[in-house]
């Protein structure tokens, strides 16, 4: 089995890298990291964290003014199906160990007791016209 090898850079390297980039030594960052070796991501942190932050792209979102209530509207949408999910998932935890005491006091198994109600439930339901409401 290999062992795993983990580089730890000093500060004094990671600013090296950054003044070179940002003096123009190398064309990019890119650049940069194929001949330090190291990987985008890395170097990308290290111009956040110790760059004039210049040379790191922005991200500028447009958006319509409804757009943004939109995504509120819905980000509250998603918060309040998550809390019915939870409570409906509660309800049924309830109900199953309601049953299952319920079963054991009868002395049954819970499928047993499932399969012969299923087939006696739709014998009771009242049969209606449903054209007739």
């Amino acid at each position: 089995m290999e062992q795993q090898v983990i580089y730890r850079y000093s500060t004094a390297f990671k600013q090296q890298v950054i003044a070179d980039i940002e003096s123009g030594r190398f064309a990019s960052a890119y650049e940069a990291c194929g001949h330090y070796g190291l990987s985008q991501p890395t170097a990308g942190r290290w111009l956040k964290k110790y760059g004039k932050n210049h040379l790191v792209a922005k991200v500028v979102r447009v958006e319509k003014p409804d757009e943004k209530d939109q995504i509120k509207e819905l980000k509250q949408q998603v918060k309040q199906l998550q809390q019915l999910l939870g409570r409906k998932e509660a309800e049924k935890a309830l109900a199953d160990a309601a049953l299952e005491t319920a079963c054991e006091e009868l002395g049954m198994d819970v499928e047993t007791f499932k399969k012969k109600e299923s087939g006696r439930l739709w014998t009771r339901l009242p049969k209606k016209d449903p054209l007739s409401q």
